[in-house]
């Protein structure tokens, strides 16, 4: 299947009202024809909380803001694996540990995390890791733990980039994927919608990610917190969050396109149209400062649309 060009996805992004449907259809024919008749689902644990230096106007953890948000220290490896252990119960292939800050890079929490990742892997769960911009070393060690994917997010286009972010610079992102790949690890990038960008920027940015070759393309969509330095963008519509979904799928046919946090205040009712919009791919049981509905809702859901949750180890 071939993917759209930039120019035929910017044209799509101005759809609106009733022209959106056809492209959801559109966008499911070539989930169908391109990725498993399967929903692949993820957990994560928010490792260590709060906190960071960076000042990222978004993040209710970001230390630049004034959101309540718990602060912790690294979670202990019988934690981390429980909290694995319940990512799994509820259907989960797939567990990420997730950590603030620009980087772990403190031998004691690294260590930590490596041990983690060899137990988790060694109970079929497949373990993933999004700690920031992480040295080649460090990933190797957790490569060789077996760790099988990791996550660092562009979170929105190189062109509106210093709009929500000036103390990390966006290429470092770029980098960090590219690391990985050279590692050999399966990589998962992707972004925060509803920040005030352009529909044009919103294409950037997944063009962008598309040059990356990245495994699986997490989209989230900003859900506001109280302290927080980003307010409600009132265009994100359902409509209009679905619209980015599909573009993404037609942009990458063969792509996992994982729909994360933001989904349940933003979509409401129109949730499971999701699963016909191109999405193949949904984390659950949460995200890392914002709560998300019941796991029960979300598989009963994925059944009534015809689908199945995919078996662990996929």
């Amino acid at each position: 299947m071939t993917p759209i060009s930039t120019e035929s996805a910017r044209e799509l992004m101005r759809l609106a009202g009733t022209d959106v449907h056809s492209l959801l259809h559109r966008a499911h024919q070539v989930r169908l024809a391109c990725r498993p008749p399967t929903v692949q689902l993820c957990g994560i644990v928010n490792a260590k909380s709060g906190l960071c230096t960076e000042d990222c106007r978004f993040c209710a953890q970001s230390a630049h803001n004034h959101a309540a948000v718990n602060c912790y220290d690294l979670m202990g490896v019988e934690r981390l694996v429980a909290e694995s252990e319940t990512a799994a119960r509820n259907g989960a292939g797939r567990f990420s540990i997730v950590t603030s800050g620009h980087r772990v890079e403190d031998e004691g929490e690294i260590d930590t995390i490596v041990r983690a990742v060899a137990v988790i892997r060694n109970k079929g769960i497949l373990p993933c890791a999004s700690l920031g911009n992480i040295s080649k070393e460090t990933m190797g060690r957790l490569s060789d733990a077996g760790l099988t994917r990791y996550h660092c997010n562009l979170e929105t286009a190189r062109s509106f980039y210093g709009t929500i972010c000036t103390t990390r610079d966006w290429q470092e992102s770029v980098d960090t994927i590219r690391t990985a790949k050279e590692l050999g690890l399966a990589t998962c990038s992707g972004g925060l919608f509803g920040l005030g960008e352009t529909d044009d920027q919103r294409v950037e940015l997944l063009d962008a990610i598309r040059t990356l070759d990245v495994d699986s393309v997490p989209i989230n969509f900003f859900h506001p917190v109280e302290g927080t330095q980003v307010t409600l963008d009132p265009t994100l519509t359902p409509l209009v969050c679905l619209k980015i979904v599909a573009v993404a799928r037609l942009m990458m046919p063969d792509k996992e396109i994982r729909v994360c946090g933001g989904r349940e205040y933003h979509l409401r009712e129109l949730q499971p149209l999701l699963l016909f919009a191109g999405a193949d791919a949904l984390m659950v049981g949460g995200y890392l400062t914002t709560r998300g509905r019941s796991v029960q809702t979300d598989l009963s859901m994925i059944a009534d649309a015809g689908f199945t949750v995919a078996p662990a180890g996929c």
